[in-house]
């Protein structure tokens, strides 16, 4: 009988995000095959010196960390440093996808269209006026490197910028104003290191009381619907697909990861941001991405693990 790997399940955290990554880990761990693996969980908040202590003996690890210190190349460069290999982008890749400033500088560089954005300093709160004058609004606000859409708003008037600004200098010292797209929101999964496939498209509908896809309407059980594969054109699903992948290879990614985009109304498709560590329960957009691929979400998590060990 094969010997099971041994895998350390990376979850938990310092960021806002901590209780999405714990409902991530919880679902990996039932779907993980117990006849393959032997799995040890650790929680970066308070297990760093166990991980460092346990490194000569895991082969693999497996990061469900969301947000600062997790997904930015924290964790991958302290697992470099450990010798564990794990899925997913390095340092590099990590920290691009995940300041959205630079992200964007690299989508442009690539030939992917992206929304018109400013970068707001902390005095354009107390005066907004100049920084609305060179946007259209609506604009969506957003801190620079955070997930789940914590920290973001809409703005329609100089007010709600003044006031969404505020908001979003909470959770980051660099904020974001970007032109609001209106359209059909859709996000590509692509998996693989060498060899790329994209995966079939995921068009999310946020429900009526969501004016964008926000922290509950991600997670708050039925407050969104998922079509997968999307309901769209062969011609626009090709070319959102193709974006995934130019998305991908821009960002300098590996392993897989998961580019939001917005198909606008006269059938634009601007990229939005890239994940890299995308949320991992069963009923999460990548996973469901997966299964119409033909990869439950066990046999997901074990290509993201064969990957790894590439």
């Amino acid at each position: 009988m094969a010997e099971k790997i041994r895998l350390a399940l990376i979850a938990g955290g310092k960021s806002g995000e901590r209780e999405v990554s714990l409902a991530g880990a919880r679902g990996v761990l039932a779907a993980l095959d117990v006849s393959k693996y032997e799995v040890g969980q650790y929680d970066p908040a308070t297990d760093l010196a166990r991980l460092a202590a346990d490194a000569g003996r895991l082969d693999v690890a497996f990061i469900l960390l969301h947000g600062p210190l997790g997904e930015d190349g924290s964790m991958q460069g302290t697992l470099d440093l450990l010798g564990i290999p794990y899925q997913g982008s390095g340092i590099l890749g990590s920290a691009l996808a995940m300041d959205k400033n630079l992200a964007k500088k690299m989508y442009c560089a690539a030939g992917l269209r992206v929304a018109n954005w400013q970068m707001a300093s902390p005095g354009d709160i107390g005066n907004p006026a100049p920084l609305a004058a060179k946007m259209n609004l609506p604009v969506v606000i957003k801190p620079v490197r955070q997930g789940s859409s914590l920290g973001m708003s809409i703005a329609h008037d100089e007010q709600e910028l003044a006031t969404g600004l505020a908001l979003a200098f909470d959770y980051d010292d660099e904020v974001m104003v970007e032109e609001f797209i209106r359209g059909r929101e859709i996000t590509c999964g692509v998996l693989g290191n060498r060899e790329l496939n994209a995966l079939p498209l995921v068009e999310v509908i946020p429900g009526e009381e969501y004016p964008f896809f926000d922290y509950q309407a991600k997670y708050q059980p039925g407050a969104s619907r998922e079509v997968c594969p999307a309901e769209l054109d062969e011609e626009t699903t090709r070319r959102a697909q193709e974006m995934g992948l130019v998305a991908h290879q821009a960002l300098k990614l590996k392993g897989y990861s998961r580019t939001d985009m917005m198909v606008a109304e006269n059938g634009e498709i601007y990229v939005i941001e890239t994940n890299t560590i995308p949320g991992m329960t069963p009923t999460s957009l990548l996973p469901q991405a997966a299964k119409a691929f033909g990869l439950d979400f066990g046999q997901l998590l074990d290509r993201l693990i064969e990957l790894a060990m590439e």
